[in-house]
């Protein structure tokens, strides 16, 4: 392998020496010429190969034209004569030297190029003359099929030597992971090794995986740096690599000199988002003391610290963005994008803003906190979560129910919560008695049912309403206060049952509606009891008896 890559070195350097092109761009070696410096340049270029500067105008002409019009010369004679080399000659007219083939003008030598060059004209005439001389040569040998045939081989030998290349690149990874797959091995059954820990315990190997990352990464710099030495042999393949390799350095190029324009306005913004950071840093540590009470605001509440915060993030993040947006590129794409999004956020954000905006209502109306049982429409629960966008609820059988904010404020609201804790909140079921059992019992009855009932509170007194008086019956309202809104259906329940009993005890139905007062021979509804009272018909009684009834 070592001899192998010997061989392959030899080769390409003999090859790169012969098939290397002659450019030759006569710079002239005075540097005391300042006007040299200062002056617009253009080169004569023949067969992909640089002659010499133009620097010096010659009447309309500027020095691009002239080197333009002495390259379509240079090809139209060489297309038009077999090249002859005792056909060139010098002609001195006035102050021009000329350089013609076969009486045919090529190129002028003016006092003016001379002095860019600190010569003679007669002297830089016959450097010209000189190089055109070898560019023809070069030229007239293109044409040989001896040439060819030499250009050919080359190109193939270059094309073995870069398969050669990868041949081997191959080889030698084949057996580096090889061993790297058994060195990782080892790492993983050792116990006293640290590296292990960072290894997966499954997968594919690590090691392998870095192998061939850079074996690929290996492969590709090769090929940037061998194919313009594969395609600088062949006249139509050599400006191939030249091209390719413009169009990935025109894209950096363009992209560096951007970046180091915009390094001004980098900083600019970096100062800028600095600012915004340490500002941000110092509002969080006020929100901070509003939210634990250290911190106070007359007639400012801390619950609103947070959502205040955030709102004044917004803003701050709003201003920022129009500093840096000024300081950013104005290339037509950004701006394509920026309206792009603004039209998308626009279109898809109608709710989205409008329920922003409710929460920021609700925010500061302040119609109930976390925690709080609440009755949102036909919901009831307490509330888990609320923000600028919605507000959960937790219903009292553990349902997770969100509502957008927009329907929070366009809808009533029932808080059990906020007055609960000082007023105590009212728990008011109802019953419906009939008109034969005097108002007195069935108040004094419910009044009964509430003291019966645990965990109320007595700091005030539960009073009874009558509210309607139907067709079939009287409808009483029992109120009594509890502190614990969270258990306002456990509470109900409670104190139905205690209704329900003592209105059993004492023998007096609870008539549901349209139930008749009136008896038919239908037995009532009261349940019967294992200790009932004697029976105050005791005629009755000895008629059941006589006849063996029970």
């Amino acid at each position: 392998m070592r001899k192998a890559v010997i061989l392959i070195a030899l080769v390409t350097f003999f090859l790169q020496v012969f098939s290397q092109t002659e450019v030759r761009d006569s710079i002239p070696n005075s540097a005391t010429d300042k006007n040299l410096q200062k002056a617009e340049v253009a080169y004569v270029v023949f067969n992909s190969d640089t002659l010499f500067p133009v620097y010096a105008n010659l009447g309309p002409y500027s020095p691009a034209e002239r080197a333009a019009m002495i390259n379509e010369r240079l090809e139209t004679t060489m297309a038009s004569f077999q090249i002859d080399g005792d056909l060139f000659s010098i002609t001195e007219k006035n102050n021009y030297s000329i350089i013609s083939y076969d009486e045919l003008p090529l190129a002028s030598v003016s006092e003016a190029d001379a002095a860019f060059f600190g010569k003679t004209k007669s002297d830089v005439a016959n450097e010209y003359l000189a190089k055109i001389k070898i560019a023809f040569d070069k030229a007239s040998e293109r044409n040989t099929l001896t040439y060819w045939l030499l250009r050919a081989l080359y190109t193939l030998l270059a094309l073995g030597g870069l398969i050669l290349i990868i041949f081997l690149i191959n080889r030698f990874f084949k057996v580096l992971n090889i061993k790297l797959e058994h060195y990782e091995k080892g790492l993983k059954q050792k116990r006293k090794s640290f590296l292990k820990y960072l290894l997966p315990s499954k997968g594919e190997n690590i090691f392998l995986l870095i192998s061939k990352v850079v074996k690929f990464a290996l492969v590709i710099l090769v090929l940037f740096l061998y194919l313009p030495f594969l395609f600088s042999f062949l006249p139509w393949t050599r400006d191939l690599a030249d091209k390719f390799y413009g169009y990935l350095a025109d894209p950096v190029k363009k992209i560096a000199n951007d970046f180091v324009d915009f390094i001004p306005d980098l900083f600019a913004i970096f100062v800028i988002i600095i600012i915004t950071r340490y500002l941000l840093k110092i509002l969080s540590v006020v929100v901070r003391e509003l939210e634990t009470g250290k911190l106070r605001i007359k007639g400012f509440h801390s619950d609103w610290a947070k959502p205040t915060f955030n709102l004044v993030k917004i803003v701050i993040y709003i201003i920022t963005a129009v500093f840096i947006v000024q300081y950013l590129p104005s290339s037509k794409a950004f701006q394509g994008v920026s309206i792009f999004v603004g039209v998308i956020f626009t279109l898809g954000s109608t709710s989205a803003i409008a329920n922003i905006v409710a929460g920021i209502v609700i925010t500061y109306m302040r119609p109930f906190q976390i925690g709080d049982r609440v009755k949102i429409g036909d919901t009831m629960g307490d509330i888990v979560e609320k923000n600028l966008l919605v507000t959960r609820i937790k219903t009292i059988k553990n349902e997770d129910v969100t509502i957008p904010n927009a329907t929070i404020i366009n809808t009533h609201l029932w808080n059990y919560t906020k007055n609960a804790s000082q007023l105590g909140i009212i728990i008011h079921p109802t019953v419906t008695i009939g008109y034969d059992v005097p108002a007195d019992t069935v108040i004094k009855l419910l009044l009964d049912a509430a003291k019966n009932t645990k965990n109320l509170t007595r700091d005030f007194k539960p009073f009874v309403l009558q509210k309607s008086l139907s067709d079939f019956y009287v409808e009483y309202e029992l109120n009594v206060y509890t502190k614990q809104a969270g258990k306002m259906a456990h509470f109900y329940s409670e104190l139905n049952k205690s209704i329900l009993n003592e209105f059993n005890k004492a023998g007096v139905e609870i008539l549901s509606p349209h139930y008749s007062a009136y008896r038919d021979g239908n037995a009532s509804t009261i349940p019967q009891q294992k200790n009932d009272k004697p029976s105050s018909d005791p005629v009755g009684e000895v008629i059941k008896k006589a006849t063996g009834q029970k």
